[in-house]
């Protein structure tokens, strides 16, 4: 028995409809993620400081308490995505004097607490002209450059960050990583020799990824003291990036917006896949071209329907 042609278009364009549904249901919007770990960023240190003190949810730290009393405690959890979807390896003059901290403030949250000029933020101690080994966040793998910026010496850390307070030390070019994306401890690591400085500066980073537009923001503060890494401000001695890095160890983000926890998931699969090069971004933009297409399948299947609904005229 043939099946009326009427039902079959309808059945082909239902199920075009619930292809494009399922398709635009996964997050279209996920990012990859990453800052300092080591000297760490301000949003890793004071998420470092918020674990310490999770019963209160409130951190220790003067700076890292007033930014999560101006922004909440998100920001923290999510500490990793100060990120601009659209930056594409701009700098001064797109990002704005006093808002590099806060990727311009174009992030998914609200950063712009982090960028507050004053003194007491977390900062790592540091020898001057020596070479440390730079550790930053790989919460998702991508190819790309790490623009390294110091400031200025005679920078006044009681003054907004501005791109003329930064000289230029080094570029990278896809560093080697360790551990695995989507972990706290997974992170891209490079030798990096420090400028001759003295005194209280902000080493700024800029992650340029060469597959997206997506770029990446991070500051983090500094002392030029013949230090050898230790961190202050987080408790009432110095501790080692080893130990900064064991506070809350094993602790689950469970906190962390599930669009980054979608992408991480999403980079696994993409990971095993056959084409190792490409990554979590670009899939996601495969499946945002899947939904369009799907979407356009779907209306030129309706239209062909509507169009043959015409009065039969053979009686039936």
């Amino acid at each position: 028995m043939t099946v009326p042609r009427l039902p079959r278009i309808a059945a082909l364009a239902g199920a075009l409809g619930l292809a494009a549904a399922s398709v635009l249901a996964l997050p279209g919007t996920a990012t990859a993620h990453g800052v300092a770990l080591t000297p760490g960023s301000r949003t890793y240190l004071c998420y470092k400081d918020l674990l310490a003190h999770s019963s209160t949810q409130m951190p220790a730290n003067p700076a890292c308490k007033a930014a999560v009393q101006a922004a909440g405690t998100t920001p923290l959890y999510n500490w990793f995505a100060v990120l601009d979807s659209n930056a594409g390896g701009r700098g001064a003059g797109y990002v704005a004097d006093g808002k590099l901290c806060s990727a311009g403030d174009r992030s998914p949250y609200n950063f712009s607490p982090y960028n507050a000029a004053r003194t007491d933020w977390p900062v790592t101690h540091l020898t001057s002209g020596a070479t440390i080994q730079v550790k930053y966040s790989n919460w998702a793998h991508h190819p790309g450059s790490f623009h390294v910026y110091v400031t200025k010496q005679g920078f006044d850390p009681a003054q907004p960050l501005d791109w003329a307070d930064l000289e230029k030390v080094q570029t990278v070019q896809n560093p080697p990583n360790n551990g695995g994306p989507g972990t706290e401890a997974g992170h891209y690591y490079w030798n990096l020799q420090l400028p001759q400085r003295t005194g209280r500066h902000i080493m700024f980073v800029q992650w340029v990824r060469s597959d997206s537009q997506e770029n990446f923001f991070s500051c983090s503060d500094l002392a030029f003291d013949g230090g050898n890494g230790e961190v202050t401000g987080l408790s009432d001695q110095k501790q080692s990036a080893t130990q900064v890095a064991a506070i809350g160890a094993g602790t689950a983000n469970s906190q962390a917006d599930a669009v980054h926890a979608g992408h991480h998931e999403h980079h696994a699969v993409t990971a095993a896949a056959s084409d190792p090069q490409e990554d979590a971004a670009s899939a996601i933009d495969h499946v945002g071209t899947l939904a369009a297409t799907s979407a356009v399948a779907l209306l030129g299947g309706t239209v062909l329907h509507l169009r043959m609904r015409k009065p039969r005229t053979d009686g039936r």
